[in-house]
């Protein structure tokens, strides 16, 4: 007969054993991450776009635009995030990273991004604008250039829309001229 201790230790043991493993990050995970970074640049008032560079799943670089605080017009966050990750690998050539973009890349971001041979480009939500990711242009798949990015697009693609709906729409409010209240005008 086994003792009433030693089968509570064994029930205990293989509940442990049987325990789900924590899912591996995924896009929604990494793109989240971009979010964050896009949060900063709300609050640093840049146009809030944010972007993380992945590699074997693991974040090697964060980025955020700061195009006004670096007085850079190249200072985006694909740009910023990618010689972050050029730094981490120790080369220019980022063959088996993917790039989590919260906008549709524009033509020069799509442009280092294609140099750069990023693996897959995935973003959250398109530029009708300006897009170089297939809304305006693709120049991620251009099949004259020597290399082509997988895409990846829609991923919390509300959330990334929000905001920088959210940043442009405080941006116009604050540009309004102020009407003054005609009863304190006499």
């Amino acid at each position: 007969m086994v003792s009433e201790e030693l089968l509570c230790n064994y029930v205990t043991l293989l509940t442990v054993v049987t325990l789900r493993m924590l899912d591996p990050p995924n896009d929604e995970d990494f793109m989240r991450e971009a979010l964050r970074q896009a949060q900063k640049a709300y609050a640093a008032d840049e146009v809030p776009v944010g972007a993380v560079v992945v590699r074997a799943g693991k974040i090697i670089a964060r980025a955020y635009n700061q195009v006004e605080l670096l007085k850079d017009a190249t200072a985006h966050a694909e740009m910023l995030a990618l010689t972050q990750a050029e730094a981490a690998v120790g080369d220019w050539r980022l063959t088996d990273c993917d790039l989590y973009v919260t906008k549709e890349p524009c033509p020069m971001c799509a442009g280092a991004l294609v140099h750069t041979r990023i693996q897959r480009v995935i973003f959250g939500c398109p530029d009708p604008s300006a897009g170089a990711a297939g809304s305006v242009m693709n120049l991620l798949q251009m099949p004259t250039l020597n290399h082509r990015c997988d895409i990846g697009s829609g991923v919390l693609q509300d959330e990334c829309a929000a905001i920088l709906q959210n940043f442009f729409r405080k941006r116009r409010s604050e540009q309004e001229p102020k009407i003054a209240n005609p009863e304190n005008l006499s």
